[in-house]
């Protein structure tokens, strides 16, 4: 046994030896580095593209699979709960085995997602398959981050390109409601998932030809019971937001909610400080910066999610406009994501992340302030000065968030610190739709706009919540 394990220990030395011997991979030319960079975020488009191109079509997916606005919050919330859940998972195995090799797993768990979706003959197949997507997704929105961040050692120019990165990922957000609106209005809502299917092709050719393996230089073991506790703490909390108003806040059921989230909550945070290498490095967040920032990604995506789900409901139901029409009345949000995203890179490269966290508050602030008092009859104008707005705010948010989370760990752990940024985002996400969701399951088409108004105070307090967020990223010598 001693000989054994003595013999174990001298190849694990050897092995190690060999790789500090190793001469490292030369360093990419710049065309390369932004090829790499064009890769991952053809990938990461469809990340963001599935959290939301879905929402524009859940009338037409609850007329042609007869399932209700509860059943409809699912379908959303199944994809946006298991991406959160493995994000920190997906980020680990990918710094262990390789992040080029897990990130074309990914393509392919999405794209076979995908297609179950398409043919998905229930709500709860559809359920299923936006959860397997979850899956496919969760292994490649940590990892693109990461390649990213390891094929630009220089920071300056990763900031600028974690700017382009941030900029296509609001943009897939934002556009997901036209693009759901323009594939509805001559196919039926199957389109929103067929469409996948030759981008994760493409995505897959490319990564093949351009994108250089890289893994962290130590590999980490996995949390299992830290995932089992974290999956069970985001299911219990989105499920009772979800299923609060139909059971009734004080039932038995709810009440078990209730005591579940806490008990994982309190296991999560006892496993995580008593293990060497936790899924979740606990001690992270007494950085005011880091914490702040994974709170500052929380609020955006709220705002985001809430503002999407109750326009297209609000659009389609109390305005009566077709999915196509209630896509295009999100172009405003997703151009101003679009400009602002790499202005926003740019600034923190030269200025750090406070003064594009400033400007993010207060555009999401300001945008939802206009619409607290949303009627029937809302002006379109305002409406839509409005959504851009927080479109604007969408965009200035992204690129400090993901900077300070990135800068907050070592390049060692950046599939780590992508994928923590990347949960507190879908986390952000599944609880806008869940919230947004409770607020107008029960209202009539009529009533719908008066029900949405406490969203839109949310969205201005989420916009608040960014000011805080700036204010701590400040430096200590100002």
């Amino acid at each position: 046994m001693t000989t054994s394990k003595a013999t174990k220990a001298t190849k694990t030395s050897e092995a190690t030896a060999a790789d500090a011997a190793r001469p490292p991979h030369p360093p990419l030319s710049r065309r390369r580095r932004w090829t790499v960079l064009a890769v991952c975020c053809l990938s990461m488009f469809l990340v963001g593209l599935d959290t939301t191109v879905v929402n524009v079509g859940l009338p037409a997916i609850g007329r042609g699979l007869d399932v209700g606005t509860r059943g409809l919050e699912w379908i959303v919330d199944a994809y946006t709960l298991v991406l959160a859940s493995l994000l920190i998972s997906a980020g680990a195995l990918a710094d262990r085995f390789g992040r080029r090799r897990v990130f074309r797993c990914g393509l392919v768990v999405f794209g076979v997602a995908s297609l179950l979706c398409a043919l998905a003959p229930s709500a709860g197949a559809l359920v299923a398959g936006r959860a397997l997507q979850g899956v496919g997704a969760s292994m490649l929105s940590p990892v693109a981050l990461a390649i990213v961040v390891n094929a630009m050692p220089e920071p300056k120019e990763r900031a600028r390109a974690i700017g382009v990165w941030a900029s296509v990922f609001g943009l897939s957000m934002a556009a997901g409601p036209l693009t759901g609106g323009a594939l509805l209005a001559g196919l039926d809502w199957r389109a929103l998932f067929w469409i996948n299917a030759p981008v994760v092709v493409a995505a897959l050719v490319l990564t093949a030809v351009f994108v250089p393996e890289s893994r962290a230089p130590r590999a980490r073991r996995l949390d299992l019971p830290g995932q089992f506790l974290l999956t069970v703490v985001l299911a219990a909390v989105v499920g009772i937001l979800i299923e609060g108003p139909r059971i009734g806040w004080t039932s038995p059921a709810a009440l078990a909610g209730y005591t579940a989230a806490a008990a994982a909550t309190a296991g999560f945070v006892w496993a995580e400080s008593r293990r060497p290498e936790p899924l979740m490095d606990l001690r992270l967040f007494g950085r005011p910066v880091f914490s702040g920032a994974v709170v500052g990604a929380v609020a955006v995506f709220v705002a985001l999610n809430m503002t999407l789900l109750l326009n297209t409901l609000y659009l389609q139901h109390t305005r009566g406009w077709s999915p196509l029409a209630a896509g295009a009345a999100t172009l405003p949000l997703a151009v101003g994501a679009t400009l602002c995203a790499p202005w926003s890179g740019r600034m923190v490269g030269r200025t750090g992340p406070r003064p594009p966290l400033l400007l993010a508050g207060g555009f999401l602030t300001a945008g939802g302030l206009c619409l607290v008092g949303l009627t029937p009859h809302t002006s379109v104008f305002l409406l839509l000065a409005a959504l851009s707005l927080i479109g604007i705010g969408f965009g200035f948010a992204n690129a400090p968030i993901t900077n300070t989370a990135v800068n907050g760990l070592p390049p060692a752990r950046a599939g780590v610190a992508g994928a923590i940024t990347s949960t507190a985002r879908q986390l952000g996400a599944a609880l806008g739709i869940a919230l947004a969701g409770g607020l107008v399951a029960t209202a009539a088409p009529a009533e719908l706009a008066q029900a949405s108004r406490p969203g839109w105070i949310l969205v201005a307090v989420c916009g608040v919540l960014l000011l805080g967020v700036a204010h701590a990223s400040r430096p200590k010598n100002a």
